[in-house]
């Protein structure tokens, strides 16, 4: 597929992504403006359905909206307010682990960079970008489990995992998608775009697909 092509298929989903749920860490962002919101609330994304998300989300805010607040709280009240994410007790460790580092080294201020995101505990690539893409409205591209699968499936791109994804996107798709693919193929991938069976008789960008790896589907 070839950069025409995906920009085509981004624009069609783009359109019908507003009849599906958006992730839950988008609605963070819009609701905050808040790069810590981001920040932590992807954190307890990782591993996690987005319903279950949005609850602990809103229970943990509810105590809490910065470090210095959340430094307040001890670790087993954190996690029984974020009870049952996954890795519930680790991140309830690295989220004041993170809130420690905020506010001794960065003044209680989420930095804005890629590189010093990622030496913050827990902190991987995707959730650094969802923080530089959300929270500060920087180019990044935030590569998850659907936007891997999707841009392979769609034939955009032939990588192995979520890193060599994110490589392969920034030196070909376009600028202006950076931010919203992910959640445009989020969306999707949750839809329709299932990674076993998913939902091609339904599919807005069926046409422009080369299924690969597809072997069954709907």
């Amino acid at each position: 597929m070839d950069t025409p092509v995906l920009a085509e298929a981004l624009t069609l989903l783009q359109k019908e992504s507003k009849n599906w749920q958006v992730p839950i860490v988008t609605l963070v962002a819009e609701r905050s403006r808040d790069p810590f919101q981001v920040l932590i609330s992807t954190l307890l994304s990782l591993r996690t359905k987005d319903e279950v998300t949005t609850e602990a989300s809103r229970r943990l805010f509810s105590q809490a909206v910065i470090p210095r607040d959340m430094l307040k709280l001890t670790a087993a009240r954190i996690e029984k307010l974020i009870y049952p994410v996954g890795f519930y007790k680790r991140k309830a460790d690295n989220i004041l682990l993170i809130c420690r580092i905020l506010l001794d080294e960065y003044g209680g201020q989420v930095p804005g960079d890629l590189d010093t995101l990622l030496k913050l505990p827990g902190v991987g690539r995707k959730t650094a970008n969802l923080v530089l893409t959300l929270g500060f409205g920087k180019p990044g591209i935030c590569v998850d489990t659907h936007v891997h699968r999707i841009s392979n499936r769609l034939g955009y791109v032939r990588t192995r995992n979520p890193d060599e994804t994110e490589t392969a996107l920034r030196a070909k798709l376009p600028l202006e998608w950076w931010i919203p693919v992910n959640d445009i193929l989020v969306a999707f991938g949750q839809a329709l775009c299932k990674p076993v069976s998913p939902w091609c008789s339904r599919c807005p960008v069926a046409g422009l697909c080369e299924r690969t790896g597809v072997t069954r589907s709907r």
